[in-house]
């Protein structure tokens, strides 16, 4: 029962105003029951396919809570993430949100959430958008963003971020604190289809800093799970170019 003693106690320290999210990457169906048992009410997963059988084998349970996709989503991929995801954090370009509104509007879908992605430490290996290719920054986000809001399968619902990784969470208090600023600005904007209630940023080493800095959702695995094995064979599903 460590992982739901895990859970528990997260909620405990972080304020009720932040959503945590489970990241259930490479977890076992018995390990996201439990924490689901303990009051879990968000998952995410960075695989489609992953989270397309989690949902299956966890059978009525799967409905008792909001979905996430945060992980890199290929186009190619899109058909079965709106059928899985009730929201995807990890929209990084008009491209693929014109994408996803196009399979929306085909399947007759209901819109869906997104939040757009920034790479804010403009890091070559990761995905998102990154500051460096869009100088200046804040006015280039305000354009994507009004011409995202003109897409009626979607809602634009926020920001999401990794952080860049320096070990001291320390260091990546000046890149959450202009991602703040970021999306208190787009905040202001009045369009259709945006309410920018949701800034994802912070993961196990970095949720504290995060959340002073103004996160008010937090991706946690390895905080609730523990660390992950290298190899688990209850889980051996194929890997798709989903990764980052």
């Amino acid at each position: 029962m460590q992982i739901a003693a895990n859970y528990i106690r997260l909620r405990e320290e972080i304020s009720d105003h932040v959503t945590v999210i489970v990241a259930a990457k490479t977890r076992s169906v018995e390990e996201v029951m439990e924490v689901l048992d303990a009051g879990a009410t968000d998952i995410g997963e960075n695989y489609v396919q992953e989270a397309e059988q989690m949902r299956s084998r966890l059978a009525e349970k799967a409905n008792r809570v909001r979905w996430h996709m945060i992980g890199h989503l290929q186009t190619n991929k899109i058909n079965k993430a709106i059928g899985v995801f009730d929201t995807v954090q990890t929209v990084d370009s008009l491209k693929k949100a014109v994408a996803l509104d196009r399979r929306l509007e085909g399947a007759q879908e209901e819109a869906l959430a997104v939040l757009i992605e920034i790479n804010i430490g403009s890091e070559f290996a990761k995905a998102g958008i990154r500051p460096d290719e869009h100088e200046p920054f804040e006015p280039y986000m305000e354009r994507l963003v009004t011409d995202m809001s003109e897409l009626d399968h979607l809602r634009i619902e926020g920001l999401m971020t990794m952080g860049p990784r320096l070990g001291d969470p320390e260091r990546s208090r000046p890149y959450f604190r202009r991602m703040r600023r970021l999306f208190e600005r787009l905040g202001t904007l009045s369009f259709p289809n945006v309410a920018m209630r949701h800034l994802s940023m912070g993961m196990t080493n970095s949720y504290k800093v995060a959340i002073e800095e103004g996160s008010n959702m937090v991706r946690l695995g390895t905080a609730i799970f523990g660390p992950r094995a290298c190899s688990r064979t209850h889980r051996a599903l194929p890997r798709q170019d989903e990764s980052r």
